[in-house]
């Protein structure tokens, strides 16, 4: 049965987002891969705003019937902890009402160990992903993050959070 994921690296900047498509048992086929940025001009609820109209339609466009999302690690010392956390919770609100799915949540450690190293940089996440889907180039930003993200759910990784 063909399954379309949705990889989400969450923030309240930056938003790094992938679709796979594939059956299970098979490696996906990279669908399309973005980044929904918001203006840091703005207030945090007008930032959130967008973010919902932004994720919608992302999930209209491509209908995904799982997803995957990257669970946050603060450290005491990070300022946007209240920021993406707010995010956070309007994308989970949004998948859950358009598609009435609870995301996979996995940590950054977890997905990273999938595709070999769980202290990767992002450079050397975006190698492995250009690698694994025979890309030619590929940008080194969130998107790329979103990437493995889906591909690592896709696999069948688990964390059991949420």
């Amino acid at each position: 049965m063909k399954q379309t994921w949705l990889g989400i690296d969450p923030g309240l900047a930056i938003i790094g987002w992938a679709i796979l498509e594939g059956e299970e048992g098979e490696i996906p086929t990279l669908i399309d891969y973005g980044m929904i940025e918001t203006d840091k001009s703005l207030s945090t609820s007008e930032r959130l705003v967008e973010i919902e109209r932004d994720m919608m339609e992302l999930i209209q466009d491509f209908q995904p019937s799982q997803v995957a999302i990257e669970m946050p690690f603060f450290s005491r010392q990070i300022k946007a902890a209240g920021g993406v956390l707010q995010a956070l919770g309007v994308i989970n609100l949004v998948i859950f009402r358009e598609i009435q799915q609870t995301p996979v949540m996995l940590h950054q450690a977890s997905w990273k160990c999938h595709l070999g190293d769980g202290r990767a940089t992002k450079k050397d996440v975006a190698t492995m992903v250009q690698t694994l889907f025979d890309l030619e180039s590929l940008p080194i930003d969130d998107s790329v993050d979103a990437i493995a993200i889906a591909y690592s759910a896709f696999c069948g990784l688990r964390n059991n959070i949420g």
